[in-house]
């Protein structure tokens, strides 16, 4: 869509227009005035030029003699000199015309007026009209400050290069409920006759990252009405009532050009609910209040569909989503397998690739990822194939993009010690074989014990076969499990512990508390929420909602949790400790072996000890 900009006038352009005025009546136009000018000359050649009859008009004065030249309109000047014959000898040449006044002299008067007073005049009434006209962008006499009472809303037409609905991929149910409105725009009548009116305002809630702006941008590309563009921040001014003069102005421009589509991203900024209590900030609860007053008030505003964007919407004035305001609300949830394929498709179009790449497999390890993030692995692939010198990315850039992502670029200058490698490399090779040897848990995609820039020192890569909605007790109890086996293989091999389990331990604790007081996998509270979660989509701020004598006992169970899943690391570990010297050797030798490497020697073992 292309975005349509009023020509900016600034202000410098009016004080140059009235200097140019200025300097053309003072130059141009007063010279005009002027223009016979009067040239000096001699007495003696003013006398030989009367006697040769060139004189044509003569002016005599006290001081001095005026004369023309026949042919010519110059005008020349001599001083007059005692001579009572010079009547005679003028007639004698012929010349019989004697002129009151050659050059008519301008009035002072006039030439003030003309020099000065005009030019004023005039550089007044151009102030007056600025003025008005900065008045008016201002919102009206009562501005306290020039463009505050302006919306400067981005308004956007139609264009060929802009976003359509099928350059957003994974979020089918959004754009089935979008689609609904570009068609309503389209074919109103349709509608009409059954008599559905369509809904005045739709909200776009879901995490960051997962195409709500980029969805609302669809909308305009596919619309052929006029789109306003505007993010909450602006609404927010320093003065009270500079906020809901923009509305007014907002929706004053929507209703002209009706019908027409308004988008408002970040619409928690003004939108907050109202607590009742006095809290210095009567600004943004008076761009709220004229908000509601404008998509639901005693003015209909027909052909007005107002779209707005949110990542927090328990924040959001009840008042505000309500129906009638926002009768529709549209998730667009982080994409699932399919979603994240088709995501990485529309983005891979984008780059040069060599074929065959397969995307399902990439989506599979971007799980959790949102489209933000997915259109960065496809643009880190393409950056790290044109590093590598290549004219097209391949499967690998995409896999090694995706631990960019998730772990950070592989440090280079970070030199471990032998022991420290070797310390690495038994605690991933914990995490993986406590994977392996357990039921429900995600099958070991890499292993790699290559420094990161997060911090990581190595990781350990585990991928889900396909969609994953639900979890079981027994599976968090196995990813606990799995997340002690790291610091159990430390325990097993050196009898001592290191502080690489940092991030273990905080994935380990949050997953245990959230069994007990979110989830109800607890005999002894059974199903009581003893945790409230609020901003899920922004990480999920988690809140204790018992007494304290509770929030103790909660905290021992989940001690207990983890600590029973830690034994049952460790026994895993210490069944398996053949498998575990033997493949943390090879991983300390490779530094990154793959998954298939992993089962392929677990499994081999197993059978050469089945047959000894």
């Amino acid at each position: 869509m292309k975005e349509v900009k009023t020509p900016k006038k600034p202000i410098i352009s009016y004080y140059l227009i009235i200097l140019a005025v200025m300097l053309l009546f003072n130059f141009l136009i007063m010279p005009s005035f002027a223009s016979r000018q009067i040239k000096n000359a001699d007495y003696g050649d003013f006398m030989k030029m009367t006697e040769e009859g060139k004189i044509d008009k003569v002016q005599v004065e006290d001081e001095q003699i005026l004369f023309t030249l026949k042919d010519s309109k110059t005008v020349y000047k001599t001083g007059r000199m005692d001579d009572p014959n010079l009547t005679e000898r003028l007639y004698d040449a012929g010349i019989t015309s004697f002129n009151k006044e050659i050059v008519e002299q301008m009035s002072p008067l006039l030439s003030l007026i003309l020099s000065w007073v005009l030019p004023i005049v005039i550089f007044i009434l151009l102030g007056q009209y600025m003025s008005k006209k900065l008045m008016d962008k201002a919102g009206g006499g009562n501005s306290m400050m020039f463009g505050m009472g302006k919306s400067n809303a981005k308004i956007y037409v139609q264009s060929t290069e802009g976003i359509k609905f099928a350059d957003v991929a994974g979020e089918d149910e959004a754009k089935e409920n979008l689609t609904e409105i570009v068609n309503y725009l389209h074919n109103p009548d349709k509608y009409k006759e059954i008599g559905a009116s369509m809904p005045k305002g739709i909200l776009l809630v879901g995490p960051p990252g997962t195409g709500k702006t980029m969805l609302a941008k669809a909308v305009a590309g596919e619309s052929n009405v006029p789109f306003f563009s505007m993010s909450g921040s602006e609404f927010v001014e320093m003065f009270v009532g500079m906020g809901a003069s923009k509305v007014r102005d907002l929706f004053k421009q929507a209703k002209e050009k009706a019908p027409c589509i308004v988008f408002i991203d970040e619409i928690d900024a003004i939108g907050k609910k109202r607590d009742g209590q006095f809290s210095g900030n009567d600004e943004r609860e008076q761009t709220l209040n004229q908000l509601l007053t404008e998509m639901d008030g005693f003015e209909g505003n027909n052909g007005v569909i107002i779209l707005a964007a949110t990542n927090r919407p328990e924040s959001l004035d009840p008042a505000l989503t309500r129906p009638g305001r926002f009768d529709r609300r549209v998730p667009v949830e982080l994409p699932d397998l399919k979603g994240r394929e088709a995501i990485l498709k529309v983005h891979a179009a984008k780059i040069k690739t060599v074929p065959g790449i397969d995307y399902q497999k990439i989506a599979r390890m971007a799980s959790g990822a949102s489209g933000a993030e997915l259109a960065n692995i496809v643009n880190e692939a393409a950056l790290r194939a044109v590093r590598a010198g290549r004219k097209a990315a391949d499967q690998a850039d995409m896999e090694e993009s995706i631990e960019v992502v998730i772990a950070g670029y592989q440090k280079k200058n970070a030199i471990l010690t032998d022991k420290e490698k070797m310390i690495v490399s038994y605690h991933e090779i914990g995490h993986a074989l406590v994977a392996a040897k357990q039921n429900h848990s995600a099958p070991v995609q890499k292993i790699t014990i290559v420094p990161r820039t997060s911090g990581a020192l190595g990781y350990t890569m585990q991928v889900d076969e396909g969609n994953h909605y639900l979890m079981s007790k027994e599976e968090i109890e196995n990813k606990i499990a799995t997340f002690t086996g790291g610091r159990a293989a430390e325990e097993l091999i050196f009898g001592s512990v290191t502080t690489g389990a940092s991030n273990d331990i905080e994935q380990a604790t949050k997953l245990a508390r959230a069994m007990i007081t979110r989830y109800g996998m607890s005999d002894d509270f059974d199903m009581v929420a003893l945790e409230t979660v609020s901003n899920q989509y922004l990480g999920g701020d988690a809140s204790l909602a018992c007494s304290s004598e509770t929030q103790t006992l909660i905290d021992r169970k989940v001690v207990e949790l983890v600590k029973e899943q830690h034994a049952k690391a460790l026994k895993i570990l210490s069944e398996n400790r053949r498998k575990l010297d033997e493949l943390a050797k090879f991983l300390y030798e490779s530094e990154t072996i793959t998954g298939e490497q992993f089962m392929e020697i677990l499994e081999r073992k197993e059978d050469t000890a089945a047959n000894g």
